[in-house]
């Protein structure tokens, strides 16, 4: 057993990043600034987006992409309850009525024929949420849009950089909203970035920022004016240079750190794929996994323990594990409002119940996913 506990996913962070952050501290600019709109830049051109915001997280990407398009009361939006809350909870931000419908049992994402057969008169956009950094199918969500003339938001916290049929998630001209939460593949301890048109990103720029007609660097630097306009009712949700500054150096690094995200799947592909106890993650063959997570799924009966008791067991032999998700409409605010119970989506609740998340990020040494294969192996031999 590890003398020491292995977190589950610890932020990858080098000296550049460090360096940086120090340099905005020095420069006297440490909100919204030069580095912010070099990250931006950065960022669209890495994935070949038409334009991008940096915000403060992911959420406020989904929330301002709703709202600038006009998403409201009276209106419904199609989503997974196999997500974290704030997918769902931007929708009840703007007034709108979440529709849940259930998910594919093999990727874990929304399923396509699903959301066709709930759109209603009513339906005027659809989340999707692309689980682990498996892309959804996007071929087929894109024609339910066409057909019914909806808003296509996607939901990318594990998605950077997925790509579906050789493009990037995020290329398109539709809002899509990334997370730099301290787990994520790219991180900037918070933080978020939008992409999608240039005429939406134009929107966003002011409803994330107050409703000001004008920017915080616009008005204080060298040229700059005092005076602005209120436009709309807007948020605080610009992102700073002191997260830019670590996002710079994170996006130059990703490739690497992709690569041996890989590395560590293709390990424990090899450790876990002859057993008969749980079942892997997949990959089709249309996509380009991002490998935010790498959930395991533990099969009916081949433990005498159950999940969460595996939870301990493992945390017993010191690896951090996470479960994703906990089903949205499982929680106590859902069940009240909507009258859900757990059986309504009975892919994504029971799917939950038997996933677990090991460990994975960059800094794992192949010693460290040994002790994480060792220690399944280990409860697989007493409680199998």
């Amino acid at each position: 057993m590890r003398d020491t506990f292995l977190p589950f996913s610890p932020p990858f962070i080098g000296e550049e990043e460090i360096a940086e952050v120090a340099d905005s501290l020095r420069s006297g600019w440490i909100t919204t600034g030069p580095k912010t709109k070099r990250f931006e830049q950065a960022f669209a051109g890495y994935l070949g987006a038409p334009a991008a915001l940096g915000l403060n997280s992911c959420t406020a990407g989904l929330h301002t992409a709703l709202e600038v398009s006009g998403i409201g009361p009276g209106d419904e939006v199609i989503t997974t309850p196999l997500t974290f809350t704030s997918t769902v909870a931007v929708i009840e931000h703007t007034g709108a009525r979440p529709v849940l419908v259930d998910i594919e049992p093999d990727t874990l994402n929304i399923d396509p024929a699903l959301v066709r057969a709930a759109v209603t008169d009513r339906t005027r956009a659809i989340i999707v949420m692309h689980y682990g950094g498996h892309p959804c199918e996007m071929d087929a969500l894109r024609a339910v849009c066409r057909d019914h003339d909806l808003l296509l938001v996607e939901d990318a916290a594990h998605a950077l950089p997925a790509k579906y049929k050789g493009t990037y998630i995020g290329s398109g001209d539709n809002p899509v909203s990334f997370s730099f939460y301290a787990t994520k593949n790219l991180t900037t301890a918070e933080g978020g970035m939008l992409t999608g048109a240039p005429d939406m990103i134009e929107k966003a720029i002011v409803a994330s920022l107050h409703g000001m007609d004008r920017d915080a660097w616009k008005r204080n630097d060298r040229t700059g004016s005092w005076r602005y306009d209120i436009v709309t009712p807007g948020f605080k949700y610009n992102m700073t240079d002191i997260q830019a500054a670590m996002g710079l150096h994170q996006l130059d690094r990703l490739a690497a750190m992709q690569a041996r995200r890989r590395e560590i799947v293709a390990l424990y592909d090899e450790a876990f794929g002859g057993l008969d106890a749980f079942d892997l993650p997949v990959t089709r063959d249309e996509v380009e996994h991002a490998w935010h997570l790498y959930p395991l799924r533990i099969r009916e009966g081949a433990l005498k323990i159950s999940r969460d008791e595996m939870i301990e067991e493992l945390r017993a032999r010191n690896i951090g594990t996470s479960v994703h998700f906990i089903p949205v409409h499982t929680f106590t605010y859902y069940r009240k409002k909507y009258g859900y119970a757990p059986e309504d989506f009975p892919i994504a609740y029971r799917e939950s119940e038997r996933l677990i998340s090991l460990p994975l990020h960059p800094g794992l040494s192949d010693g460290d996913v040994g002790d994480v294969v060792g220690a399944v192996k280990d409860i697989l031999e007493q409680e199998g």
